[in-house]
């Protein structure tokens, strides 16, 4: 009976432990890094960069586990969309953050030294993969919280 009860309360344990993890990620708006004009699922998710990047089905977390260089600017945006890597830095210039040159870009908000940096993001005909690739990830110092 001890046994029994004892199972149940550690289910129950892991049960919230699951929802209040999950509780940081905005998935609202944010759609598949594969099938980009399709929503992303929490159930279809895969670890990536100390994180979680989501997807709309089954078939798409293969796919870019194949391909993860195609989709990496993407997830990279994922990341900081759904409020999981914060931004330390700006991604074109590694210098230090102005707020009020803040732009979104696919649901993630982007922030740069100065007007000059903000103004090539702007025009920018790809933002995401300028502003996401792995380079400007890292140059901008986006680190994944470990909520």
């Amino acid at each position: 009976m001890k046994s029994r009860m004892l199972i149940g309360l550690g289910l129950a344990f892991v049960a919230v432990a699951s929802l209040i993890a999950a509780e940081g990620v905005k998935l609202e708006g944010v759609k598949c890094v594969v099938a980009g004009s399709k929503a992303a699922s929490e159930k279809n998710a895969v670890d990536y960069k100390g994180g979680k990047v989501y997807f709309c089905c089954q078939n798409c977390p293969k796919e870019f586990e194949k391909n993860t260089a195609k989709y990496a600017a993407k997830a990279n945006a994922q990341l900081v969309a759904t409020g999981q890597a914060k931004q330390e830095k700006c991604p074109l210039s590694g210098g230090p953050l102005d707020a009020a040159t803040k732009i979104s870009v696919d649901g993630a908000d982007v922030c740069f030294c100065c007007e000059k940096c903000q103004g090539k993001a702007k025009e920018s005909k790809d933002q995401v993969e300028l502003l996401f690739n792995d380079k400007a990830f890292e140059k901008a110092g986006f680190k994944v919280s470990s909520k």
